[in-house]
């Protein structure tokens, strides 16, 4: 199938905005047959998110988020750092916000959080073998608490009040697609 008739070109791009955590961009961009038309892009880093699994648990934390202006409970992760792999990333922020050490770092893999207004991506991993070490490491304006919650309470809750975030539904799709293809590996 041809795709070359959807496809836009960027013509031009000026900031309108510029923050501590994203960009925001107007792009001119012409489509495929001459129209011109204005277009908003957040730019920033890329994302992690990582999946701690502890036996029939998940190592979970739980922060105040100012957009929702109320507490969720989500898998850890956070912004890429420069220079970072998306895997060093992966195994700070499980330090940072847990205290705990992957043994085994496994990516399920990335995704835009939403092509119409991001350019940048989430990058999704699964944690497993967990080494414990008792002491957290959050940024000076994190406040983060952290907790093993059972994989069946998630997987029924995600979505829900306590579980409000879009990316964590996201990365949960990811982990159940792993686990589901590692069941039938095995049966086959």
């Amino acid at each position: 199938m041809n795709r070359d008739n959807l496809c836009w070109k960027e013509k031009s791009k000026r900031t309108l905005l510029e923050t501590p955590v994203f960009r925001v961009t107007e792009r001119l961009s012409e489509s495929p047959d001459g129209k011109t038309g204005a277009y908003i892009v957040n730019e920033c880093r890329d994302w992690v998110i990582v999946i701690p699994e502890d036996g029939d648990d998940f190592l979970m934390v739980t922060q105040w988020r100012h957009g929702e202006q109320g507490l969720s409970t989500e898998f850890p992760g956070g912004v890429i750092d420069d220079g970072e792999s998306p895997e060093q990333g992966a195994s700070r922020e499980l330090l940072e916000e847990t205290g705990a050490k992957a043994g085994t770092l496994i990516k399920l893999g990335s995704m835009n959080p939403n092509p119409a207004l991001f350019q940048n991506h989430v990058h999704i991993f699964l944690a497993k073998n967990l080494e414990y070490t008792g002491n957290q490491h959050l940024d000076s304006d994190e406040y983060v608490n952290y907790s093993k919650i059972p994989k069946s309470e998630v997987i029924k809750n995600i979505g829900g009040p306590d579980y409000p975030h879009a990316l964590m539904a996201s990365a949960m799709g990811l982990y159940l697609s792993y686990e589901y293809g590692s069941k039938i590996n095995q049966k086959g």
